[in-house]
């Protein structure tokens, strides 16, 4: 993955965003919308994209985009490097190969424990019954 052509194929338009921020809220559009072509990317490898194409499927929308907001920050600069920084996040995150699982036999002790808890526990249970002669 190349993390400099990603960055030249994203494009970040400024929105009106709500809440607070008094008269400024009016003039200035500080929320930003990032959106990032998937389909059409050259930065991306077919494998690549298509991995993210499957882990990322709810965020992405019918046209092959993938589709952020941010509005955190009354400040429209903060807001470009929190949703830019966010989404080479979710690229990361959902490229990484998750560790595969070795099996592995349990312990000589872990199973005498759990017997002797097991046969304890028996004994308990067996002790609480009435006698019959």
């Amino acid at each position: 993955m190349n993390q400099k052509g990603i960055l030249s194929e994203i494009n970040l338009k400024g929105i009106r965003s709500s809440g607070a921020g008094g008269q400024n809220v009016n003039k200035v559009a500080t929320k930003i919308e990032l959106t990032f072509d998937l389909k059409n990317s050259a930065a991306l490898s077919e494998n690549e994209k298509n991995v993210l194409a499957k882990k990322l499927a709810n965020r992405i929308s019918k046209d092959s985009n993938i589709i952020l907001q941010c509005d955190e920050s009354r400040s429209q600069f903060q807001n470009k490097k929190i949703i830019i920084q966010r989404f080479l996040d979710l690229l990361f995150e959902s490229l990484k190969k998750p560790k595969i699982r070795k099996n592995t036999k349990p312990t000589k002790g872990s199973i005498k424990r759990r017997l002797d808890s097991k046969k304890s526990n028996s004994e308990k249970k067996a002790n609480r019954k009435k006698l019959r002669f």
